[in-house]
């Protein structure tokens, strides 16, 4: 068996990572090659592209490098149509990996999408025209299948392997709540897009916390070793100011650490909630792709912030463009370091969500058994 995988951005590792696994378990001699991130290589996946040639985000960003990515994805097709695998399968980054399974299926390939787009959060007339661009799709949450169902698109819930790490991650005693000697982690994004619009917001935060709190100790986790020398590079001064450690490749750990996370809307709002750390979520978009978005009505949800679209509630603050400024979030972050009962609370909720979210090899059973039956 040969599969393609394609992902661009360090949270599809993650979960191309945890598939080709499962993949490798039930099929030892499965070959796989791709756009891959490092996890994936580990894993023993071919990386004929790396995942950072996709990792831009935002119709502003998008635009810039759209002839770069359009040659890619060009060279990209040839090579599969050349290797004839039995499979291909997008890992998010839907712009790229929707249009070129589209492609692929004009030419006989048998196309799946791993991690439905946020259709319920933004742009929802996409449903369409992703059931017709893939043969089947894994999504991570269980109310996502049945957007998809007035389409006809096969569809099925995979769950998340976060909800499975985590829960071996778990083993750590309960902090001492009314301990002042916090633990703060800061979390910008994974993209440098992110990092030059988030950068100073948390810097300034953090220090309006510190005003407040000066005995507490502040974490960046940041993807990997190099995104840590660019970032000391540009805001080393500050961050050795204001006393704040980066630390590459251990998000999970930091946040498993932490008494609180200030995080960029994203996947690791997820992995927070998760292990039940208390979190403001915030995001800035780049101003051109917030005009768009708001001009053309595309957002449709009332949260941005995984753990509370998964309650339908909002168990944490959110901010959001103009929203998001040192004083909201400072605040916010002072009211969770206040409130033991509501983030007892909060843990109450996370190991109700780990439980909904166990994956297992579930993916991995799924894809063989749509190849098999194709």
């Amino acid at each position: 068996m040969r599969l393609v995988i394609s992902v661009g951005e360090s949270s599809g590792d993650y979960l191309a990572a945890h598939l080709v696994k499962q993949l490798k378990n039930a099929h030892p001699t499965i070959e796989i090659a791709g756009i891959a991130g490092p996890l994936m290589v580990e894993q023993g996946v071919s990386d004929w592209f790396d995942m950072n040639e996709l990792n831009v985000m935002g119709l502003q960003e998008v635009i810039t490098h759209l002839p770069r990515l359009m040659r890619l994805r060009k060279n990209f097709r040839q090579r599969i149509l050349d290797w004839q695998p039995d499979a291909f399968i997008g890992v998010d980054a839907p712009d790229f990996n929707l249009g070129l399974a589209r492609s692929l299926r004009k030419h006989g390939v048998l196309s799946f999408h791993y991690v439905s787009p946020s259709i319920w959060a933004w742009r929802a007339r996409r449903a369409a025209k992703i059931a017709r661009s893939i043969d089947g799709l894994l999504t991570l949450f269980p109310f996502e299948p049945p957007l998809y169902a007035p389409y006809g698109l096969k569809t099925q819930c995979v769950g998340h392997p976060l909800a499975d790490d985590i829960e071996h991650a778990l083993q750590k005693e309960d902090k001492d709540l009314s301990d002042d000697t916090k633990s703060i982690a800061l979390l910008p994004g994974s993209r440098s897009g992110e990092i030059e619009r988030h950068m100073t917001l948390l810097l300034d935060t953090a220090s309006k916390i510190q005003q407040t709190k000066p005995q507490a100790h502040w974490v960046m986790p940041v993807v990997s070793v190099a995104q840590q020398a660019q970032i000391n590079s540009r805001w080393g001064q500050q961050l050795n100011h204001l006393n704040i450690r980066l630390v590459p490749g251990e998000t999970q750990s930091v946040l498993l650490d932490a008494d609180l996370a200030i995080t960029a809307s994203g996947t690791v709002t997820l992995e927070a909630f998760l292990l039940g750390c208390p979190q403001v979520v915030y995001y800035r978009l780049a101003p051109t792709t917030h005009w768009l978005a708001t001009k053309l009505n595309l957002v449709k949800s009332q949260w941005v912030s995984l753990p509370n679209i998964l309650t339908q509630t909002e168990c944490v603050p959110e901010y959001i463009q103009q929203d998001a400024t040192p004083e909201a979030i400072s605040e916010a972050a002072l009211g969770w370091l206040n409130s033991p009962e509501r983030i007892q609370n909060y843990r109450g909720l996370a190991k109700q969500m780990r439980e909904t979210l166990r994956a297992g090899d579930h993916a991995a059973r799924t894809i063989i058994e749509w190849i098999q039956s194709a």
